[in-house]
Formats: C-alpha cells, sequence, structure tokens
C-alpha cells in the first residue's frame, strides 16, 4: 500500500512537472497547493534530492524544481526512494527479501508466489510509467491507451 509519504511524493513531483522549465517552486507553495504539512514536504523532498530527481536552489528565485526531464522519471522510482520495495510482503521482494518466520517451504509457498506475482505486475507498470505519463492520464483519465495487464 502506498503510504502518505510516496502519495505525497508523486504529488509534489507532479506539482514540480508542471512548473514551466526552468522555473522553481517553493517549498510552501507545493504544501500549500497539495494540503501537505510542510515539515513533511521538507523531509520528502530532501529524499528525492538525494535521489536525483530534485534539485534546490537557495535565495532569491530559489525552490525546487525536477532535476531530470518529466519523461525520464519513472513512477516506480519514486515510490522505491520514498516508501521502499513494492512488493506487498518480505518474501516477495527482490531487493529487501526477508522471509517469513512461519513458512515452511519458501519455494513452494503459494501465498509468496502469488504476492511474487502482484510485485512484478506492479512494478512492470510502475517501472514504464513516468511523471508525463501521470499527467496525460489525468488529462485523459478513460484512456487506456499505454498500460494494460
Amino acid at each position: 500500500m502506498l503510504t502518505n509519504k510516496g502519495k505525497y511524493g508523486l504529488k509534489a513531483m507532479l506539482f514540480l512537472a508542471r512548473q514551466p522549465e526552468g522555473a522553481t517552486a517553493l517549498g510552501q507553495d507545493i504544501a500549500a497547493a497539495n494540503g501537505i504539512p510542510k515539515k513533511f514536504l521538507d523531509a520528502i523532498l530532501l529524499e528525492l534530492r538525494n535521489a536525483g530527481m530534485v534539485r534546490s536552489r537557495k535565495g532569491p528565485g530559489g525552490g525546487y524544481a525536477l532535476a531530470k526531464p518529466l519523461t525520464d522519471i519513472r513512477v516506480g522510482h519514486i515510490i522505491r526512494v520514498l516508501d521502499g520495495p513494492l512488493a506487498p510482503i518480505n518474501c516477495a521482494s527482490k531487493s529487501a527479501y526477508v522471509p517469513c518466520a512461519d513458512c515452511r517451504d519458501v519455494e513452494g509457498c503459494s501465498v509468496r508466489i502469488t504476492m511474487s506475482k502482484v510485485r512484478d505486475a506492479m512494478s512492470d507498470i510502475l517501472d514504464r510509467m513516468s511523471l508525463k505519463d501521470m499527467i496525460v492520464f489525468a488529462e485523459y483519465p478513460d484512456s487506456d491507451f499505454m498500460y494494460q495487464i
């Protein structure tokens, strides 16, 4: 499940994606426009900056901007930076695998196998989807032209 941190991060990135090229946005404006607590947003933007997705500038004309073209920033990467692995349970994770303490048959576990398929389907969609795609989907919500499962 997407946490508030992940949801707010996506909203902040979409806000920045909609800014004119070369423009910056103040954290307080991003927070106000999206109903995000400012202190929480500051921490989120710091993580996104450390991941190379956002750049910041201090002083007059300062603020936040995307560090890459919006077609190069993938939704899956944003979520992983802020929320960690996409797998619904730890034993289905590729990057943060932890076996269940109560599992007697890791290889044949139907729950792990099923959740691994869920992880793969989510990854397939989110790792192909860019910020630009999210904006297009918001403009044409009934379109199904790019992603089908």
